[in-house]
């Protein structure tokens, strides 16, 4: 089945990112050139979103340092969704998970609401921006060959399950790319209707951890 109806939901990371690409290229100096950032990888296709199992730390803030680990990523992400619940607007800000990656589900749930992109967006006027910045300067490298190896299943796996337009990720200079609405700019995925989401569902399995909001 061919989904055609244009989508009621708020954009996925993808598009929300690009919108942030003017305040992130800011950064684009931070960190090693060879890793993919959370936010780089969508700001360079789709989402913010690196594997890992992080511990379960609930300490302030990481350091300006360089990436100095897991650990490290999470503490800057919970210092960041910190900032979304108490300065963004966004007092139901999910936790982080283990890895340190965002849930992005929950928070395209939130996003989904009448004038609440400001989720995806580093809260209103991007006022948890810097604590943003701090999650890139710390983010796990990616596994580039990984990444796109999980999305090509992703993708075939949502087709499989009647989005039938869903497309491939790709390859460019070494990064993963992540595949999807064929028209992200104007979406011809209703991510809204119910085989949508239960492709989704039977296909989320399929992504690495972090990639979930990337495509």
């Amino acid at each position: 089945m061919i989904l055609t109806t244009t989508s009621r939901t708020a954009p996925r990371p993808r598009l929300a990112v690009l919108v942030l690409l003017p305040v992130l290229a800011l950064t684009a100096a931070c960190g090693d050139a060879g890793g993919v950032r959370e936010s780089d990888a969508v700001a360079s296709a789709p989402g913010t979103p690196a594997p890992s199992a992080a511990t379960a730390t609930t300490g302030a803030g990481a350091s300006a340092a360089p990436p100095a680990g897991k650990s490290a990523f999470y503490d800057a992400q919970l210092k960041y969704v910190r900032c979304m619940r108490a300065k963004g607007g966004y007092a139901d800000y999910p936790d982080p998970k283990l890895s340190g990656h965002l849930d992005w589900d929950r928070i395209g749930a939130i996003a989904s609401r009448p004038g609440q992109q400001e989720a995806y967006k580093g809260g209103k006027d991007g006022v948890c921006v810097p604590e943003l910045r701090g999650v890139m300067a710390v983010e796990p490298r990616r596994d580039q060959q990984k990444d796109y190896e999980s999305m090509l299943a992703h993708a075939a796996c949502m087709r499989d399950n009647g989005v039938s337009r869903f497309t491939n990720p790709t390859m460019s200079d070494g990064n993963a790319q992540p595949g999807g609405d064929p028209n992200p700019a104007s979406p011809v995925i209703d991510q809204d209707s119910p085989a949508y989401k239960k492709a989704r569902e039977t296909c989320r399995t399929k992504l690495l951890d972090g990639l979930d909001g990337l495509q």
